[in-house]
């Protein structure tokens, strides 16, 4: 069994992922040289301008700014990064498939191979995820090579701020929008995640706890995970264009998941409902006073997320769960919206205040009862 940075690897070939996405994923747009040098220049420059307009806007943060870094990275540099993500939050579920294959006859011979069957077909989702992304705040980003994060030496892993140039550049071209108004909005919204986890110390380590309590949760056979991602990862080859059809369209972590693992996605769920939501609220907030033309880039953008793509791609959501990504930034965004209305940008922000003032997920459909449990609790 090899190791990378201390991490096992017996159930997934890490640097075979990483080598297999990198080959497989697809070509950015044709850009020049120095106009690559531009775009990453004014990427960094709206992310530094960011800060200032998101921090006025959601009286959050200090004036000191943050401490994580902003990368401008292609899409190898976002597959790397996501590798070394995963591999930290996933750690202690993969410990444990390993522990269990090797009590079982040629358990060994088993982990090595499935090790690489994994990191194959891990490679190819994230060839198809690295051209999607614009940007990503990475709340467990550990360290490595020439991916920084922040935090101190002592308490590594602090985050940093991903934005992918060539995907940004093929959007703004496929909207045919103004590419300075785009890439500014593309950075407020990064930003704002930034600054919620940068203002909300607990933030960070309540949601790893709520993870790991879930994966902890997990007890199912290695081969039954390892099944799922091989499904996506025929679904991008195209062997299975079926696969939104199958499993009554559920997602790779609904379909492991036990009574105690739904109770803590549905929390999950209504913290990823908050934080996205409240990052597009602020985004259109911001927006009309810095991004001349933002109306015409959120109406194009909601076109385009709403359109989707084809029947592969869509095949794609559902087994990874995107699909509940979108509805996410829906049903988030309605809520912050409406807490807002009713009891102000101060008002809001005592959501956080505590782990106990989050929203359930019941409470991010019906915003006024979140407003009667919090304010009515504290009068």
């Amino acid at each position: 069994m090899t190791s990378i940075g201390g991490a096992s690897t017996g159930m997934v070939d890490w640097n075979l992922a990483v080598a297999t996405a990198t080959r497989l994923v697809r070509p950015g747009p044709e850009v020049s040289r120095d106009e690559a040098r531009a775009v990453v220049a004014e990427l960094r420059r709206h992310a530094k301008a960011s800060e200032v307009h998101v921090r006025e806007f959601t009286r959050l943060g200090t004036e000191e700014g943050h401490d994580t870094p902003v990368l401008v990275v292609d899409r190898p540099g976002w597959i790397r990064a996501n590798v070394a993500g995963f591999r930290e939050i996933l750690r202690p579920l993969l410990d444990k498939m390993q522990e269990r294959r090797g009590t079982t006859t040629g358990g060994a011979v088993m982990s090595a191979v499935g090790g690489k069957v994994t990191g194959v077909e891990l490679g190819m989702l994230l060839s198809f995820l690295a051209s999607r992304v614009l940007g990503q705040y990475e709340t467990f980003a550990p360290a490595a090579g020439d991916l920084p994060s922040g935090g101190s030496p002592d308490a590594p892993g602090g985050g940093r701020l991903l934005l992918v140039a060539p995907n940004i550049v093929h959007v703004e071209r496929e909207l045919d929008v103004e590419p300075h108004d785009f890439r500014l909005w593309v950075c407020l919204h990064e930003e704002t995640h930034r600054t919620q986890f940068t203002a909300v110390p607990w933030l960070r380590d309540h949601l790893e706890g709520e993870i790991q309590s879930f994966l902890q949760e997990t007890d199912v056979d290695p081969m039954t995970v390892l099944e799922r991602v091989r499904e996506a990862a025929q679904s991008l080859a195209g062997g299975r264009p079926e696969a939104e059809e199958d499993d009554g369209g559920r997602s790779l972590v609904e379909i492991v998941q036990t009574p105690a693992q739904r109770e803590i996605l549905g929390r999950l769920t209504a913290v990823m409902s908050l934080l996205e939501g409240h990052a597009d609220f602020v985004m259109d907030g911001v927006g009309p006073s810095v991004v001349p033309s933002v109306g015409e880039i959120r109406e194009k953008f909601q076109q385009r997320r709403a359109k989707g793509a084809s029947r592969l791609d869509l095949a794609l959501r559902k087994l990874l769960g995107l699909d509940a990504k979108l509805r996410q930034y829906r049903d988030g965004e309605r809520f912050v919206r409406a807490v807002v209305d009713e009891v102000g940008m101060d008002g809001f922000n005592r959501v956080w205040t505590s782990p106990n003032t989050l929203p359930t997920k019941s409470e991010i459909a019906k915003p006024a009862d979140w407003v009667a449990r919090v304010h009515r609790r504290a009068e």
